[in-house]
């Protein structure tokens, strides 16, 4: 897919979605010798994001013929709501993706403002009198969702009063599109089993862990595959020099959940 800042949201959403339908092709996959029935979207980080965004939008293409068997969500980055969760708090600060460095990501790829940023950080996006994100804040409720190893003793912030301005300017912060997690029920009910990979010291932890409880929820049979000693980005240190027991372990378990139900 096309990137940042040549082309920023939904061209990235769009250019992963026509490539996967165009894969989906059964005289394409003859072509590459695919067993039809055999077939798994799977990313990493952002990767991770178009693979469940693209996952959920194959799901309600009535035309589609042939579908995936799975998705496989690497540390994926889900959710744009609350950059306050307990693994942003606990990991605000940590190498690799710092929190401020995820929400510079997120303005990158909305085309937004970097002045935002500090309103972002404390949740004035969201704020309870911003309407426009009311309907989604029971869908990401963390403290509904997450279990107690997570939650800690992080308490929820949320604003009484915002700026509703930001979604004006950004809508793309509220589209399931961008920000899967906040998907409708129905949709997530449609989704193949899944994986998903998370890392203790990540800001992204808490998003792969809701939406791992927010599928199960919906029916959905999913493996949250947690590593309590690793990090974002990890799975990418296997090769010497860098070949880190993080990356090994990830990568192994990764792949040894693709060969047991691909």
């Amino acid at each position: 897919y096309r990137l940042v800042p040549e082309v920023c949201f939904p061209e990235q959403f769009y250019d992963a979605l026509r490539a996967t339908k165009h894969f989906l092709q059964p005289d394409v996959l003859a072509k590459y010798s695919v067993d039809p029935s055999r077939i798994a979207l799977s990313g990493d980080s952002a990767g991770g994001n178009l693979a469940a965004a693209v996952c959920q939008q194959l799901s309600k293409d009535e035309h589609l013929t042939i579908r995936p068997k799975l998705q496989a969500l690497i540390y994926p980055v889900l959710q744009a709501f609350d950059f306050n969760t307990p693994s942003y708090q606990q990991n605000m600060n940590m190498p690799i993706l710092p929190r401020y460095v995820m929400i510079s990501y997120w303005i990158d790829y909305f085309n937004g403002n970097y002045d935002l940023a500090h309103s972002l950080l404390i949740n004035n996006h969201t704020a309870l009198d911003v309407g426009q994100a009311l309907s989604f804040r029971g869908r990401l409720n963390w403290t509904s969702l997450l279990p107690s190893s997570f939650k800690k003793n992080y308490k929820p912030v949320i604003q009484t009063t915002g700026k509703a301005e930001i979604i004006q300017e950004i809508p793309a912060l509220l589209d399931i599109r961008a920000v899967p997690l906040l998907a409708e029920n129905e949709t997530l009910q449609l989704q193949p089993k899944t994986y998903i990979l998370t890392c203790e010291n990540d800001v992204l932890r808490d998003d792969g862990a809701m939406y791992a409880k927010r599928l199960e929820n919906a029916g959905v049979e999913v493996t949250l595959d947690h590593f309590d000693d690793c990090f974002h980005g990890c799975m990418i240190f296997t090769i010497w020099p860098t070949d880190f027991s993080a990356g090994v372990q990830t990568r192994n378990s990764y792949i040894k959940w693709l060969e047991e139900n691909l």
